[in-house]
């Protein structure tokens, strides 16, 4: 993907009406501090445009990158942040519910895991939880740049294992450092796109 255009077309908070829109969306779903910022700026080639921050929990709303003019970039806010409360947790999961049953133009969710460490508890919930609401997450393992090349395959393996991942899932390790992964992740959102063209259908 050569990108040309970027733009931050949509910010939804709590009480924010979810955009209409006519294009295919890809969310990114992670905890707070796995990279999800780090991430999409490293697949739209810019330095800053999704904020990036030394606190945890900064992302509060439902962030839509317009790529191109032809496809959303979609950063759902980060979970698992001890400092937040309790009622602002089940306002944002009110939030993404809403987002996921309510978007006719999402059409994958990609899941970032820490590639260092085994899955935990919020990163179980909510590969479950987005499996409920109807998308099999495709999985991202953020920080690969942090472990060994020998180390990969393993904390894949316990990636996969600690998530209970339906057969087929796909898991791509990802640097932010240094891109790797990022030509596969475009390919599937491609892939995702041209199966969403008039002439696919036909």
């Amino acid at each position: 993907m050569v990108i040309k255009q970027v733009e931050l077309e949509t910010v939804c908070g709590i009480t924010s009406k979810l955009p209409e829109n006519t294009q295919i969306e890809v969310a990114f779903a992670g905890k707070s501090n796995v990279g999800k910022s780090s991430l999409i700026n490293a697949l739209i080639n810019r330095k800053s445009l999704a904020r990036t921050s030394a606190q945890p929990g900064k992302t509060q709303t439902i962030n839509f990158y317009h790529v191109n003019n032809e496809i959303y970039l979609v950063d759902l806010p980060g979970y698992g942040y001890a400092k937040v409360s309790v009622e602002a947790k089940q306002q944002w999961g009110q939030l993404i519910e809403r987002y996921l049953h309510g978007s006719k133009q999402l059409k994958a969710v990609f899941l970032l895991i820490d590639i260092r460490h085994d899955p935990g508890t919020n990163d179980i919930m909510m590969y479950d939880w987005i499996c409920h609401n109807g998308f099999y997450p495709i999985i991202i393992a953020t920080k690969l740049d942090k472990i060994k090349r020998s180390q990969v395959s393993k904390q894949v393996k316990a990636v996969k294992e600690g998530l209970r991942v339906k057969p087929g899932t796909v898991v791509i390790p990802f640097s932010a450092e240094t891109k790797q992964g990022r030509d596969e992740i475009w390919a599937l959102i491609e892939d995702l796109a041209a199966a969403d063209t008039p002439e696919a259908e036909d």
